[in-house]
């Protein structure tokens, strides 16, 4: 007897899923919806069966013959059965499959087969494709067969040739390609989602330490830490970010709310002084974002990325806090030593005020403001082309603010501009320009205004800005790092790295209100840090450099010069760690000193404990430095503090 393989049920789809799919596409396309039941006729004859089976099968025919048919209540020879098998889906590393059934001896079985119901769809999560003498006893009614089976006959051919079994099967493969078919299961190709990336254990330690590095000068400020979902409801972010909306990353609809993900830390962060009524907090968020944005990822742009945020929130007199923000950006770029860098701040008061000086019609500003927001990427000729010829702007506006955003300075150039003739004309300009010069006092007494340039081209395309922005610029430029071409396949090679803006923030003093339902206003002003950007620098510089990159904090290797000392050094290892020395031992029971000593130096372990028989015995343990190769003997209870004592920066 013939019996095909079964494949387990771990993986089955829920029968449910299959009948309301498969079932249903069937009846439409191929089925006589009008023969519900089959009568064996006496002629050869075809049934469909509905089945699933892990084997891939695109149309293979088989003869099976069964030995025995005393099933069939037969004492004739033995029947053989013809057939065809076609795939037509997959569901995970399951195929939904359609088979054709053909018995050249249909005679030899009239008048006993037939007598059976035949009502059946063969949906088995126990053993779906076992269509020998067990499912053949299920048609005939007899008990005892593999539990799960349910089958059901779709339709009966009378008399059909294994040519029109030919057609009959070509018909499903046309249904195959109708329904999408598995063939992407063979064009799988193993990487990481375009804009991403996976980061290997020397790129996290130099992450790891960018990490310390900001989050200790967030603390040096007095930072609180919070958290908000990956995800927000889509109203939440809809209507904050100007022309970038479109690189929100919507959710599938699940038939529930509709999300998205998060753009940004920011609005987030006004959610949440809104929901829990929170009017005065400094905080710092770091997690991940997600833009559907053309990544470029030897410039550190991805799709997914970190942003460390700093934040504050409340009513205070003006510029204070803004100062700290950007004394906070000087200290964290300043600290990561990253090379020389400029801090461009600006005022979207005095942006309106020249926009509105300069003709801009109202309804136009946030527009050209996201164009102007262009100038770091485009030259001004680029720029002004946009505006006149997308934007619809005349051709004397832009000339007019060409020679406004080509403006730079300090405090001087505020002070010069409240005395222009077309910008004094305006309040809301003069009340950024105001203030800007109080920034500039303040950024004075912080001493940081060697790295701080009052530029009027500074725009930041987002909408919930409504005072000072500023943007923190890397002037640094090198060969492109091996590890920012990783799953960058098929990107075009750039010779150097043009990494441009690593933090970027400002006022909002009026996001918190639109989440509020009486529309209370909590001021707030903060900072980004670009971290990806970061990263792409410290990598590059880790690589040009000799400097190797310690990838564990292990201070001490427990290691033995002789055999059968693996319980000692166990024991020492766990004396160790209970003492909170970070340690690592082999895991063999007889390493090879050499093996062991190679380990430390190829991770950068600074000592080695060695036990031996004769260590034992005297209650000691040779320490060895790892670089210099010297050796001395602490005693056991000593052996914690010297650990300690030279490993005090490990």
């Amino acid at each position: 007897m013939f019996c095909p393989p079964c494949c387990d049920d771990a993986s089955c789809p829920p029968v449910s899923l299959v009948i309301g799919l498969l079932t249903t596409f069937l009846l439409f396309f191929l089925l006589d919806a009008n023969n519900p039941a089959v009568v064996i006729p006496s002629s050869p004859s075809v049934i469909y069966f509905l089945y699933l089976t892990r084997h891939h099968l695109e149309s293979k025919h088989s003869d099976w013959i069964f030995l025995d048919n005393t099933a069939f209540g037969l004492d004739n020879p033995a029947v053989t059965w013809h057939s065809r098998t076609v795939v037509i889906g997959q569901h995970g590393l399951v195929d939904f499959a359609i088979g054709l059934y053909c018995c050249s001896d249909a005679a030899l079985l009239n008048g006993h087969f037939g007598c059976f119901s035949f009502d059946f769809v063969l949906l088995s999560p126990a053993g779906m494709i076992n269509l020998g003498m067990a499912s053949l006893r299920l048609y005939a009614g007899l008990v005892g067969c593999r539990s799960g089976f349910c089958a059901r006959s779709l339709r009966t051919l009378s008399g059909m040739t294994v040519s029109q079994i030919d057609e009959e099967v070509a018909k499903l493969l046309e249904l195959k390609v109708q329904l999408g078919g598995d063939e992407s299961r063979h064009q799988f190709t193993l990487k990481t989602a375009k804009g991403t990336r996976d980061y290997n254990p020397k790129q996290m330690a130099i992450r790891e330490k960018v990490f310390n590095t900001i989050i200790s000068c967030f603390k040096r400020h007095g930072a609180e830490n919070i958290d908000t979902p990956v995800f927000e409801l889509k109203e939440t972010l809809t209507g904050k970010y100007g022309e970038d909306s479109k690189l929100i990353y919507d959710l599938k609809d699940q038939g529930g709310e509709l999300l998205s993900l998060r753009y940004d830390l920011t609005v987030p962060f006004a959610r949440y002084l809104a929901m829990n009524k929170v009017t005065n907090i400094k905080r710092y968020h770091i997690a991940k974002v997600y833009r559907r944005d053309n990544p470029a990822m030897t410039r550190g742009r991805y799709r997914e990325f970190y942003q460390c945020d700093f934040d504050i929130a409340g009513q205070y007199d003006p510029m204070i806090p803004d100062a700290e923000c950007l004394k906070i950006v000087h200290e964290i770029l300043s600290e990561l030593e990253l090379g020389d860098f400029r801090i461009k701040v600006n005022d979207r008061r005095i942006l309106d005020g020249m926009f509105a000086v300069c003709g801009v019609p109202d309804d136009k500003f946030r527009t050209i403001c996201s164009t102007v927001d262009k100038l770091d990427k485009m030259s001004w000729e680029d720029v002004r082309s946009e505006m006149v010829k997308e934007k619809g702007l005349s051709e004397e506006a832009a000339d007019q603010i060409g020679q406004y955003v080509s403006l730079q300075g300090g405090m001087d150039l505020a002070e010069r501009l409240l005395q222009d003739a077309k910008m004094s004309q305006s309040k809301q300009a003069c009340a950024g320009l105001t203030d800007m010069k109080q920034l500039f006092s303040y950024l004075q007494l912080f001493q940081v205004t060697d790295k701080v340039v009052f530029d009027l081209s500074l725009a930041r395309g987002l909408d919930y800005y409504t005072g000072v922005i500023y943007e923190a610029i890397l002037t640094q430029t090198g060969p492109v790092p091996v590890a920012a071409a990783q799953n960058g396949a098929g990107e075009k090679a750039e010779e150097g790295v043009s990494v441009g803006s690593v933090a970027g923030g400002g006022r909002y003093d009026g996001l918190v209100g639109m989440f509020d339902p009486k529309g209370r206003k909590v001021p707030c002003v903060g900072v980004s840090i670009g971290i990806e950007r970061v990263f792409s620098i410290m990598e590059q510089k880790a690589e040009a450099s000799a400097e190797k990159v310690r990838t564990t904090e292990t201070q001490v290797m427990v290691a033995s010069a002789q055999k059968n000392l693996l319980e000692e050094r166990l024991r020492l290892t766990a004396e160790l760690w209970n003492a909170g020395i970070k340690a690592e031992v082999m895991y063999k029971k007889n390493p090879k000193l050499l093996s062991q000593l190679q380990h430390c130096e190829d991770s950068g372990i600074p000592l080695v404990a060695i036990l031996g028989e004769q260590e034992l015995k005297d209650g000691v343990v040779k320490l060895r430095t790892v670089h210099s190769r010297e050796e001395i003997d602490v005693s056991r209870a000593k052996l914690v503090e010297e650990i300690k004592r030279r490993t005090l920066d490990v």
